[in-house]
């Protein structure tokens, strides 16, 4: 295989993970809550620059990480208090809600810029060489990030497949009415929802800063992808969001010898519309 193409396809797997992870909380949000979050992706960048503010203050890079899903998680739960819920209570239609988050996206990547500029920004973590493996150059930091999402993933099928509010996150998803009629707390569920969603899309942007820089727009700039994970792998399926975003991850990065990087978002967009004209109900079987 020629080094070049391996190389991307390394890069694509890291991407890939991190696209896996906030994905997986953009289908919950949908499957569950019937909500398409264009803010999913400026929550992202909300985690990134809580890793990056906290560590820059001395703090251990990880614990800086869970500290910042837990504000990640805090900044969701808020904008439930204060829109979704409400929006629910009134039976809001898809439009507005859509309408909505894309107001809630600009308003949290304006609020980033305001405080902390628009400048690139980086961990405080020493520089670190890249592994020689079988002649590819893999950076530590891949090979972290790949690590971590992977722990994510086992630690999401386990609470979906093994415990009672995993259970009843699924039932919530197939029928909300029907789940409250049977006696299944669905604030509960709600909590729970925006509680996962919340911490995987901070590590998601954590580990995305670890492989680039922080920056207000990087969020933004992924939401395609992850919208086109969401579609690719069947609306409100969280496993077949992790499938697609390792196949979106890693086509964009092959792509980029024939197309140049700046075009890596019209390559996730491709795959969406081809997806939506071929199969719009995805590659896998949608909902929890």
């Amino acid at each position: 295989m020629d080094t070049q193409f391996a190389q991307l396809i390394i890069n694509g797997i890291a991407v890939g993970s991190i696209i896996a992870l906030a994905a997986v909380g953009l289908t919950l949000t949908y499957g569950i809550l019937r909500l398409s979050n264009f803010a999913h992706g400026d929550f992202l960048t909300l985690g990134a620059y809580l890793t990056w503010l906290i560590n820059s203050i001395g703090v251990n890079i990880w614990l800086s990480m869970i500290l910042a899903a837990v504000g990640t998680v805090a900044a969701m739960l808020l904008s439930e208090k204060l829109l979704w819920s409400k929006m629910r209570s009134i039976r809001a239609t898809s439009t507005t809600l859509i309408i909505i988050s894309i107001g809630l996206a600009l308003f949290l990547r304006n609020g980033i810029i305001f405080i902390w500029g628009g400048k690139n920004q980086n961990y405080n973590l020493p520089v670190t060489t890249a592994l020689d493996i079988f002649g590819l150059k893999v950076p530590q930091n891949q090979l972290l990030v790949l690590g971590l999402a992977i722990l994510a993933i086992f630690a999401l099928h386990y609470l979906l497949q093994n415990t009672k509010i995993g259970k009843a996150m699924r039932a919530v998803a197939d029928d909300l009415d029907l789940a409250r009629v049977s006696g299944i707390n669905v604030d509960r569920v709600i909590f729970w929802t925006w509680l996962i969603a919340g911490t995987l899309t901070s590590l998601g942007g954590s580990m995305y800063g670890l492989i680039t820089a922080v920056r207000p727009n990087m969020g933004w700039f992924l939401i395609l992808p992850l919208f086109a994970s969401v579609i690719l792998g069947g609306i409100g399926n969280p496993y077949g969001a992790i499938a697609a975003a390792f196949i979106i991850g890693i086509v964009q990065e092959i792509s980029t010898p024939w197309l140049g990087s700046q075009y890596k978002q019209g390559v996730a967009l491709l795959i969406m519309i081809l997806v939506l004209l071929i199969r719009p109900k995805g590659l896998f079987k949608g909902t929890i």
